[in-house]
């Protein structure tokens, strides 16, 4: 198994492979995103992610896809885990650990004071498994959101 950065010719693996986390996070039809608008996002004149693709043979099974967040408390820089996905077939294996640990590395390399996500509540395996890596739930925060219709409206005022 090895773990590289995504490059351009990867924008339709990626997009497939969140596809299949979104049926996975039971959205089957959530995805909005387009090759297009990963490729801007993550390859354009001012990319605001990074993704990373878990290969075992060559193939394509897991993805990580993150940004870089900002602690005012801390000063630093955090790394914010947007997406982590793994092939049904392909878990078990170490994969899923094997990317966080290139994601840890990856922030404190870059002097980051923070890596953080977020796990659906109903994902008992997964919030265990963060658990067992060291990871703390962080709920005394609520998660707020503001789009659509609503995110318009905020920004007429």
């Amino acid at each position: 198994m090895t773990i590289r950065p995504a490059t351009p010719a990867d924008v339709a693996t990626l997009r497939r492979l969140i596809v299949d986390l979104a049926v996975y996070e039971r959205e089957p039809d959530a995805v909005k995103a387009t090759e297009a608008d990963l490729h801007a996002a993550l390859f354009g004149a001012r990319p605001i992610a990074e993704a990373v693709i878990a290969e075992q043979d060559g193939t394509p099974v897991g993805l990580a896809i993150f940004f870089t967040s900002f602690s005012t408390w801390e000063g630093k820089g955090g790394l914010y885990l947007e997406d982590l996905f793994v092939v049904p077939e392909a878990r078990g294996q170490g994969i899923g650990k094997a990317l966080l640990v290139h994601l840890a590395g990856i922030a404190v390399a870059r002097g980051h004071a923070r890596f953080e996500w977020q796990v659906l509540d109903w994902n008992a395996p997964a919030i265990g498994f963060y658990a067992a890596l060291g990871a703390e739930a962080q709920d005394a925060w609520t998660k707020m959101r503001v789009d659509g219709a609503a995110l318009a409206r905020l920004a007429a005022g």
